[in-house]
């Protein structure tokens, strides 16, 4: 692991110097447990999105706000509770409290990004911690989607009070997870590495009785 100084900054590459073989935190679920295929009658989908890049924001929001728009080309939610995407909807940043934030990126962009902001932050108060391998991001599709979060988080998810835009941190069964809507036909769960095999299960008992369906 190198050590780079950009002015009175320190920050580091934290990839490591030889390739190693990766594994999403599904991946022993995948290869013992249940894969339902997707069908016809299927109403609910249920697919991982694995080694996004995640970063934890935390500062000011005035100084961070400046650094994101500058860095990613995205500004801070302006709400609490906010989710906002690139053009591309492949970037995306969330308002996690007053003072924290949640960007996911594609994997492999978390490292670059993460010098950048620093550089550009320079002697702000800020922090800056790379979750993206404590995390993992689960999409559902599907017009049974909302019925399966429904039997999943005490949270209501009625249009009316989860609209698109929405990021809220709830209970989910007996662990906790971040629900997100980014569009009006997809819901997002970010999980911690840990319980990921344990939601997942959740979400295929849940989805059974709408023909869940798992795209890999």
């Amino acid at each position: 692991m190198s050590d780079i100084t950009y002015g009175n900054v320190a920050t580091f590459d934290t990839r490591p110097d030889k390739s190693i073989p990766m594994e999403s935190p599904l991946s022993v679920a995948y290869h013992k447990g249940s894969v339902p295929q997707p069908s016809q009658n299927s109403r609910v989908q249920l697919e991982e999105k694995p080694f996004l890049g995640q970063l934890i924001l935390r500062g000011g929001a005035i100084v961070l706000d400046e650094a994101v728009r500058e860095v990613l080309g995205i500004n801070l939610p302006g709400r609490p509770l906010g989710l906002v995407h690139d053009e591309s909807g492949e970037r995306s940043v969330q308002w996690m409290s007053p003072d924290e934030w949640l960007v996911v990126v594609p994997g492999g962009e978390e490292f670059d990004l993460e010098n950048r902001l620093r550089e550009r932050l320079g002697d702000a108060h800020f922090a800056i911690v790379n979750v993206s391998g404590a995390q993992t991001l689960i999409e559902l599709t599907g017009d049974k989607a909302r019925e399966v979060l429904m039997k999943s988080v005490p949270y209501d998810v009625h249009p009316s009070n989860f609209p698109v835009g929405k990021a809220v941190s709830v209970v989910f069964a007996k662990s906790s997870a971040i629900l997100r809507r980014p569009s009006e036909e997809r819901y997002e769960l970010v999980l911690r590495r840990s319980f990921a095999d344990y939601c997942y299960r959740w979400l295929l008992d849940a989805g059974e009785e709408y023909g869940i369906g798992v795209k890999r």
